[in-house]
């Protein structure tokens, strides 16, 4: 199953320690990317201020580092005590000398044939805890790696490939266990999302995201529906340290688009979770669309902030969903504080008193077809936001499209698409994006810097009064923080699928992006 290309060991750095007290005080350390998104906040924001507005105009081609698959590129790279470990597609792990590029060692995986994914083999990250990386592979196992190494220390199955199950996710790390959640929502599968100690690789816990008989929310799945109801758990989610809570997304049931099958809303699929991480038990969760009908994954990277909202200071959750609602909740109760469109959208005439969306039939796929914004791409998707403390903003990637859907039967089959309908184009629609910064406390638009296509692409916010971010044709840009003016781009010569990150590297501020088959890093000019 894997193949190990490694250097001699004279070459390599000093074995590296991420203990989870490291990981909580990852905001100290600000040379270093030790999580997905960042910290656990998931703010995605660099605290580094080296490269400014002033001088952003000098950034320069550091390293390039090409990799070896053709699949999309998706991955964040993991930064500390002068090494890179970086994902390639499907389930590769390579780790990288920072000051140049070069590689210290490889795990290569060989993926079964008829292994199933939706949308491509992909995968974006790794996670890192004490000496291990841990790594989320697309035939559904969960990989511990020596960090000086890459050699496996154990690898465990999550799940059966062969009936759509797949992992395309960066684990999450928390104390002494992994945390990851399962892809395959259009597949039939039943979802959950699990943790394993990481010395062993024994499952801690799962919690079902369709609950089965005898568990709360069952009810809301009729007949025999639950046991392909989906509900897949397939972006990184978020922890809060104070309340030991994991808040985490869920994404659409099972058939997609056809209803009757599955009446009643579904739990807890297009749900915020909140979990106690010692044991998977349910604190409290927030549906967004109960009895989704359209594809559209709550899926999207939870934001914890403290903040003032409405003059009281609260500790919030905020939330940019793929169904075109920015969504302001109460991190310790999940309370509906505030939800407002951030894109164009139909399928909702607005938001009640709780949340609950109020749906426009007219929006409902049919055998004619109904058209409705976003798509089931969704206004935002998987890639990341980001929230600046410095300016108090929300930065979003939108995409701006829509589609139009046809009816169809979809008959369950185990390893078969069960999603029941077809998508076409908005006849005479031109697709469009644009990267979006809110008012974080009240979702109001503060500035838009428009890109030709609808984006795939990360976001980071940086100390030094910027916010980085790319376009599907290629160009890696910066723009003010504050006003959303244009201030450098870059072409990188291939579609930019990844989301950027910062660090240092012997005392120079670098920016990293996953760029068509490449991962390129830029510096300013000496």
């Amino acid at each position: 199953m894997k193949q190990l290309l490694l250097l001699p060991a004279l070459l390599l750095p000093l074995a590296a320690q991420v203990p989870y007290e490291r990981i909580l005080r990852a905001a100290s350390e600000p040379g270093n990317w030790l999580t997905y998104s960042g910290s656990y906040q998931a703010h995605r924001y660099s605290s580094l201020n080296q490269i400014t507005r002033a001088n952003v105009g000098r950034l320069k081609t550091a390293w390039i580092y090409q990799i070896r698959a053709r699949h999309h590129f998706e991955s964040t790279p993991l930064v500390f005590d002068g090494v890179m470990y970086l994902t390639e597609p499907p389930s590769d792990v390579t780790a990288l000398d920072i000051r140049t590029g070069r590689p210290l060692w490889s795990y290569r995986r060989n993926i079964p044939e008829g292994v199933i994914a939706c949308c491509g083999q992909v995968n974006r990250g790794v996670a890192a805890l004490d000496d291990q990386l841990f790594l989320a592979t697309l035939d559904a196992h969960l990989v511990a790696l020596d960090m000086k190494t890459g050699r496996v220390r154990w690898d465990v199955e999550v799940a059966d490939y062969r009936t759509g199950h797949s992992l395309t996710l960066a684990p999450l790390a928390v104390k002494d266990k992994v945390i990851v959640g399962i892809a395959g929502g259009e597949y039939g599968v039943r979802g959950f999302l699990d943790a394993y100690d990481a010395k062993t690789g024994r499952r801690a816990w799962r919690f079902w995201t369709v609950p089965g008989p005898g568990e709360p929310g069952h009810q809301t799945w009729s007949g025999e529906s639950w046991k392909t109801g989906g509900a897949p758990t397939w972006v990184t989610g978020a922890y809060d340290p104070e309340s030991n809570l994991l808040f985490w997304g869920t994404g659409n049931p099972g058939p997609d688009f056809i209803g009757d099958v599955r009446r009643g809303d579904n739990l807890y699929s297009e749900c915020l979770l909140a979990l106690d991480v010692d044991t998977g038990k349910l604190k409290w969760y927030f549906q967004f669309l109960p009895h989704d009908i359209h594809d559209l994954d709550s899926t999207e990277i939870p934001v914890l902030v403290d903040g003032v909202f409405q003059g009281k200071p609260r500790k919030l959750v905020l939330f940019a969903n793929r169904n075109a609602f920015y969504y302001v909740l109460d991190r310790n109760t999940g309370e509906f504080l505030l939800g407002v469109p951030f894109a164009r959208q139909t399928w909702a005439k607005g938001l009640d008193t709780r949340g609950r969306p109020i749906e426009d039939p007219a929006t409902f796929p049919n055998v004619k077809g109904a058209t409705v914004y976003p798509d089931d791409d969704g206004a935002a998707n998987w890639y990341s936001p980001s929230y600046s403390p410095q300016t108090k903003l929300f930065y979003q990637n939108v995409r701006e499209k829509g589609g139009v859907y046809f009816l169809t039967e979809a008959p369950y089959e185990p390893g078969k698409r069960f999603t029941g309908a077809g998508r076409r184009n908005v006849p005479g629609e031109d697709p469009w994006g644009a990267l979006r910064a809110w008012d974080a406390m009240t979702g109001k638009l503060r500035w838009e810097f428009k890109v030709h296509s609808p984006p795939w692409t990360g976001v980071l916010s940086t100390a030094g009064g910027l916010v980085f971010s790319g376009t599907m044709e290629g160009d890696f840009f910066a723009v003010d923080a504050e006003t959303g003016k244009l201030l450098w781009r870059f072409q990188t010569g291939g579609e930019i699928w990844g989301n950027p990150i910062s660090y240092l590297s012997e005392g120079r501020q670098y920016i990293a992006i996953a760029a068509g088959s490449s991962l390129v890093t830029i510096a300013l000019d000496r």
